[in-house]
């Protein structure tokens, strides 16, 4: 992985950030690159959020990948600290190199330090291999996830 570095994202990262998320079937059809306007906003909550963690892998000065951990407190599970992973990309040049590996281990390793109890994630049911993926690394598909569009 030769100098590769996990550190949190900058405001001067989101243009490569959101490329990523437009990189694939579904961002296609749901981020506009075009306009960084409200993913820069974003970027400012999210950097305020002591909550939040927006990261990059970065090498040779490139942004090969990214995710958001966000740790939620919670009383459930007698107090438990749990945390979520989302938005987990990598770079098309990066697939299938281990930095995918890299990367959730970072968020597992970090929510373990910050006393989280759990970690989980959601998937959308198409990407089939991000499935076997994050079962690979141990995860479980344990429950049934629904959203509703506001």
């Amino acid at each position: 992985m030769g100098d590769l570095e996990i550190r949190s994202a900058a405001a001067e990262d989101v243009p490569a950030i959101v490329a990523m998320l437009a990189d694939d079937p579904l961002g296609a059809q749901r981020e506009s690159p075009e306009d960084l306007t409200p993913y820069l906003a974003a970027h400012a909550r999210l950097s305020a959020d002591p909550n939040q963690h927006l990261v990059v892998a970065v090498r040779e000065g490139r942004v090969i990948g990214t995710l958001q951990l966000t740790v939620i407190p919670g009383l459930s599970r007698k107090g438990s600290t749990r945390s979520i992973i989302e938005s987990v990309r990598i770079h098309a040049d990066e697939r299938g190199s281990g930095l995918g590996t890299r990367l959730i281990t970072w968020a597992v390793e970090e929510s373990r330090r910050q006393g989280c109890q759990l970690v989980q994630l959601t998937s959308d049911t198409s990407r089939t291999d991000a499935h076997r993926f994050y079962e690979r690394l141990g995860f479980t598909a344990s429950h049934v996830g629904f959203k509703l569009q506001l």
